[in-house]
Order: C-alpha cells, then structure tokens, then sequence
C-alpha cells in the first residue's frame, strides 16, 4: 500500500508515495512552515551573532495550533494559570522558544526537501535514522495543529470516521488520519 512507512532495516525507513500523496504532504508541510514564521535573522539580516543571543516571546501564542505547538512549560493546561507559573512558563518559554521553532522548522524542511527530491512525481523517500526522527517530529506536529483546527479531543476522534462526505472538514479530517497512518507506521517500522 502506497503512502505507508516500511522498515529499511539499521533503524531507517523507506517510504512510497504516489504524486497526490507527495504533493498533498509537501502542502502540508510548506503551510506548517509559514505557520512556524521565520526564524532569528529572518529579516534577512543574516547575523549569526544577533540570532544566537536572540530572546523568544514570554507570551504563549494567540493561535491555537501554535499554543499546541508550543504549550506552556508550567501550570495546569486545562485550567486557568496562576501568576507564579505563568511568570515561570514565560521565562522558560522566553530561553526555549525559538530553539524549539527552529527545530520545528527543521524537521519540516527535511520533509520539503525530501519530497522536492522526488521531483514533483510519486516515489520511494529512504530514510536514514536521523531523518526519521525529523519525519516523526514534523508528522507529529501537522497532525496536532490539523487536530486543532478540527477541534478534535480524544473523546471524539473516532466520530471522525463517520464523517458524511459532504461536510466541509472531510479533506482536514482525511489528512489528519492519514497522517496518523503515517505516524503509526514510521513508529512501527522503526521498531521492526
């Protein structure tokens, strides 16, 4: 079946895409990146210097999808926040932040870059470990940010399935599941 991770043995693994599958994750992929924004010196000044001392924000996001990708460190999630975590989370978020965008970012434009390589046709995407764990990072963070659009919780992720086809989340919700597959996948292939 075309679109799942196998086990290529050495702690890597293949994966066969066709051209819809590979466009669709390449999409996927290019929007989480302008969701992720820029990284230091993405104003163009390119100084090395300048993004290493850089400090990130002490304020968790104000969109969902990156509140979820970059949650607050102390405190209940559920709840509302007392000053003391949210002055703890906001220091913590202020060192660890933009370590944890660039990552992010990383991780999705191996994925780019691996799907560009397929030149804008289906094929086989080998995988050595360390861009699994890119892959696994990068598919991880798709699928939160589409489970937040979607307003998915765990309760109700299997009413997903029985989605009528003429509801306007169907293709979000096809993606988020597929994506899943993938995840699910990668993770088993790894441990063959």
């Amino acid at each position: 079946m075309a679109g799942l991770f196998e086990s290529a043995g050495g702690g890597g693994a293949v994966l066969a895409l066709d051209e819809l599958e590979a466009s669709i994750l390449r999409s996927l992929e290019v929007q989480m990146l302008e969701l992720i924004g820029p990284g230091p010196g993405g104003d163009g000044s390119g100084d090395p210097l300048a993004a290493l001392f850089a400090e990130g924000p002490t304020k968790a996001p104000e969109d969902p999808a990156l509140a979820r990708l970059f949650p607050d460190a102390y405190g209940d999630p559920d709840g509302p926040a007392d000053p003391e975590s949210r002055e703890a989370s906001g220091e913590f978020r202020r060192y660890t932040e933009l370590d944890l965008r660039a990552r992010k970012r990383e991780d999705a434009l191996r994925v780019v870059r691996a799907l560009d390589g397929l030149g804008g046709e289906g094929g086989q995407v080998d995988l050595d470990p360390d861009a699994c764990r890119c892959w696994l990072g990068a598919l991880n963070d798709l699928r939160l940010t589409l489970g937040v659009r979607l307003e998915v919780d765990e309760d109700d992720e299997q009413g997903l399935y029985g989605l009528p086809d003429t509801d306007d989340r169907k293709p979000l919700v096809m993606a988020y599941l597929w994506l899943g597959a993938l995840q699910e996948s990668l993770l088993e292939a790894l441990t063959d």
